[in-house]
């Protein structure tokens, strides 16, 4: 009865570890994920990853939306729609993969929001959506 939660490359972990080799976490909350480093700003992946023309392997590797059809366990995916740092095609993309190997997983999308999703209301909001999911899956 183990559960993982994180934001930003928190959420990436979050949802890497549901998605590759899982054998710990019942559930995992991913919120404002990377799902794929190729959607990330350049100036940080390309400091430690080089480009995807030089390392395509290892974008391809650390790609949790390329293991999407390996997810075991129960995934929230939480985004701002309008992330500025890490973008909503993240979470999309990673929607996508999951519809497309007919993975079930919770989405939640807060408009008008950006990578912090702030505001006291949608704090709260978020964070019960996030105790209340937990508690049903684990």
């Amino acid at each position: 009865r183990i559960g993982i939660w994180g934001w930003s490359y928190g959420g990436y972990m979050s949802a890497f570890c549901l998605l590759k080799g899982n054998e710990v976490f019942k559930a995992a909350v991913s919120v404002a994920p990377v799902t794929d480093w190729r959607n990330y700003d350049t100036i940080y992946t390309e400091r430690f990853m080089l480009t995807p023309a030089k390392n395509p392997e290892g974008y391809e590797r650390t790609a949790p939306v390329k293991y999407a059809k390996n997810l075991k366990g129960k995934l929230l995916l939480v985004h701002g729609a309008n992330d500025d740092n890490v973008h909503m095609s993240n979470a999309l993309q990673l929607a996508m993969a999951l519809q497309d190997a007919r993975k079930p997983f919770d989405f939640m999308i807060y408009p008008r929001k950006q990578h912090g999703i702030s505001g006291r209301d949608t704090q709260v909001h978020l964070f019960n959506m996030i105790t209340d999911f937990l508690l049903e899956n684990l």
